[in-house]
């Protein structure tokens, strides 16, 4: 194995086999073949982040493996570990202690928000005349959504007139199309 450390021979950063690991490690430089001891490097360990995932109605609280250094934001995708199943999911909130923030260090966090974004559960609008049917179903969190297309969801066959996405916009133009798990809303006219 080679790593990168300072040879008190060559007074400079070089590149060093490493011969033996116990307590120290035995080095011998690649430039100068120079030959000593040194104290191992601590890696950190990964640390398990308090993760609440949020599922459609319910919440549970999982855990998320980072390393220390790495940084963490929101609308990051993770998976979270609850028990012996494991989520794909996407951050809303950072908490590091007392305060949100939308970045930090996994060090730093005291607890993380996500949702589900695997399945979804998708809402739907379809008016028909004066009547406004509400519809629900689980699909795959990648599945698309196009404006303009055609739908059948809970035997009633629709045309989808615009998307509203969680994040604000209301996605109106002909072949606009996005993630099922970013819709909020479907609303489409009856056929």
């Amino acid at each position: 194995m080679l790593i990168t450390a300072y040879c008190p021979e060559c007074a400079e950063e070089c590149e060093h086999e490493v011969l033996a690991e116990l307590r120290e490690q035995t080095v011998r430089c690649t430039c100068c073949n120079h030959v000593r001891r040194q104290k191992k490097e601590k890696v950190p360990g990964p640390v398990l982040l308090k993760t609440i995932v949020s599922h459609e109605g319910g919440s549970a609280v999982c855990g998320i493996e980072m390393l220390p250094e790495d940084d963490c934001s929101v609308d990051d995708r993770l998976v979270a570990e609850c028990g012996e199943e494991a989520f794909g999911v996407q951050v809303t909130a950072i908490e590091c202690g007392q305060k949100r923030v939308s970045r930090a260090k996994a060090r730093d966090i005291t607890a993380l928000w996500t949702r589900v974004i695997d399945e979804v559960v998708v809402r739907f609008s379809v008016h028909a005349g004066r009547q406004t049917i509400p519809l629900y179903k689980v699909f795959d969190g990648e599945e698309f959504f196009t404006v303009g297309e055609i739908c059948t969801v809970g035997g009633k066959r629709f045309r989808i007139t615009h998307l509203k996405l969680r994040d604000g916009p209301l996605m109106r133009k002909e072949g606009w199309k996005t993630v099922a798990h970013r819709i909020k809303r479907v609303y489409g006219n009856r056929l």
